[in-house]
């Protein structure tokens, strides 16, 4: 019988924020896969490791995606990560793949997932803690009440567009084109909240946009509400 390929979450960086769920599957299973070439030295296994120190233990399955605009480039990798992955599920074995945050959110393991999909194998998704969630919990403010609609953007491919005038912006992906966000929540008239490592020991605070350096990191969440002064 074919083993199943998990994607599972791991929350945003406090380990503490791991699931119950996520946490007893990697338990029972010897092959973990995460998204790089050194596993042990992924975010993703960091976290897992301080949760399940059993992980250690475990069979570690490296699949190397890059970050590239290259779209030849992306999908070969791709599939050489879901083929690495399949070889294992032929044999019976279920493999768990690690992710930050949650799974059906902006998450590396789609790609992965639609191809082994596609070539006949069954996937789950296993939840996590959005990052925006836990963000908006470190900051003590709700995302939405009563009406108030919530509009999650990946911010580095939504550089040259406007910001609806209503409801609570999320930008996720910042990082590396910070300059040009600012600029764009400037022109939108907002103001927001930015927080950089979320939940890790690098964690840090921005509480309006004109403090929001410029060369904030890649695991950068903004925050901007339509009314409340945050």
């Amino acid at each position: 019988m074919e083993g199943i390929l998990y994607g599972a979450g791991v929350g945003p960086g406090d380990p503490e924020l791991m699931t119950l769920k996520a946490v007893k599957l990697i338990k029972e299973n010897n092959v973990i896969a995460l998204p790089g070439k050194n596993p042990t030295e992924t975010v993703a296994y960091q976290i897992a490791a301080a949760a399940v120190p059993e992980i250690a233990e475990k069979e570690l399955l490296p699949v190397y995606m890059p970050m590239t605009h290259g779209k030849e480039e992306r999908e070969k990798r791709h599939r050489e990560g879901a083929y690495l992955v399949e070889a294992y599920l032929k044999r019976g074995k279920d493999v768990v793949f690690l992710t930050l945050g949650d799974p059906a959110v902006y998450s590396t393991f789609t790609y992965i997932q639609k191809i082994v999909e596609a070539d006949g194998f069954r996937t789950k998704l296993i939840s996590g803690v959005p990052s925006f969630c836990a963000a908006a919990a470190r900051m003590n403010i709700p995302l939405a009440i009563w009406n108030e609609q919530i509009h999650i953007f990946p911010a580095v491919h939504h550089l040259s567009g406007e910001l609806p005038d209503k409801g609570t912006c999320i930008l996720m992906k910042s990082g590396s084109k910070m300059n040009r966000v600012k600029e764009i929540l400037k022109e939108s008239g907002r103001d927001a909240v930015m927080i950089e490592n979320c939940g890790t020991g690098k964690e840090q605070v921005y509480l309006h946009v004109d403090e929001i350096p410029d060369t904030a990191g890649y695991y950068s969440l903004i925050i901007s509400k339509e009314t409340e002064q945050i």
